[in-house]
């Protein structure tokens, strides 16, 4: 396993980190935990959750499977989109974070979280308010690190603004869904966190599963697969990524290797890349991506990923969760 740092804090983090959105959902508990055993054993030490990731489910088994095992993960999670129905159950206010954070301490079952992160950005409470909390948290130690997630760039450089202004713990990563078939953070967010020394944490970055390569039609999906029953992921299944996905392939094969580990190594080569998340349902497919910290890529195949991906720079990205308004 290779490790780098986390943005410019001492941290060092996997290569690549295990995110845990199934975990609860497409995976059972003792799956969960078989793979996260599985995750440490190979050298992961970044494992990434959120308080709503199957509600709360994925906290919870996390918790279990890390008895004996917490000094060797640092763990992240997340708080701030919608828990629940009441006007308080979401955002960023002092009021939400701190419930939320005490919580996801007792699923967890630990006193401290190396990373807790802001889930999406709250513009109906200050700044301020937020980072004051997320201070204080540091200061307890009750949190090691503070991080940003699904932030616009000008978002994240007044996030940075405020808590130089006011001598507060400032973000030292942030998460957002990048990809060769989502590269709409080099129009703003990359220049930023180069510039200020803020780690890029990708999700998505197989975009749903389209760069796994199994997918070669929009009409007809494998069966099992999570395109059969998510539209969500269905929609990114297109004559825009298609194509892109065959030449991945392709590049794939020349290389003796699988599209998905190819496109997750591509990611590890970004320079503000801090470390990639991919979940997993079964053991086998988190040792198949593991095959990607391996590969070192040349500069002429680098070159190559990113003139056939240089049109998805534009547009939209392919995910960016907010909160209703």
């Amino acid at each position: 396993m290779k490790y780098k740092r986390l943005g410019s804090s001492g941290m060092k983090v996997s290569g690549l980190g295990l995110g845990t959105n199934s975990f609860g959902k497409r995976a059972d508990e003792n799956a969960s935990a078989r793979i996260l055993h599985y995750a440490i054993d190979s050298g992961i030490t970044f494992v990434d959750t959120a308080n709503i990731y199957a509600q709360t489910e994925s906290e919870r088994i996390i918790g279990n499977a890390l008895v004996g095992r917490r000094q060797q993960v640092v763990l992240a999670t997340k708080a701030g989109l919608v828990k629940g129905q009441g006007p308080n159950d979401r955002g960023s206010s002092r009021y939400h974070l701190m419930l939320e954070l005490e919580q996801s301490l007792k699923r967890l079952q630990t006193d401290y979280v190396d990373l807790y992160q802001i889930h999406t950005f709250d513009p109906e409470t200050p700044l301020e308010e937020t980072l004051r909390a997320l201070d204080d948290m540091v200061r307890s130690g009750k949190v090691r690190y503070i991080g940003a997630s699904n932030y616009a760039a000008w978002e994240l450089m007044k996030a940075i603004g405020v808590s130089e202004k006011w001598g507060l713990n400032r973000f030292v990563s942030t998460q957002t869904s990048y990809s060769l078939a989502d590269r709409t953070p080099e129009q703003e967010l990359v220049a930023c966190c180069q510039d200020q020394g803020v780690g890029i944490i990708p999700y998505f970055p197989l975009a749903g599963g389209i760069l796994t390569g199994k997918y070669t039609s929009s009409a007809v999906v494998p069966a099992g697969s999570r395109a059969e029953k998510d539209d969500h992921i269905k929609r990114f299944i297109n004559e825009t990524t298609l194509p892109l996905v065959e030449h991945v392939r392709s590049f794939a094969s020349d290389l003796g290797c699988s599209p998905s580990a190819l496109s997750l190594a591509w990611l590890m080569h970004q320079q503000a890349v801090s470390t990639v998340i991919v979940g997993a349902t079964s053991v086998e497919q988190l040792e198949a991506n593991c095959r990607s910290v391996e590969l070192n890529l040349d500069s002429s195949t680098l070159q190559a990923l990113d003139a056939i991906s240089d049109h998805f720079k534009y547009g939209k990205p392919l995910a960016v969760y907010r909160l209703p308004k």
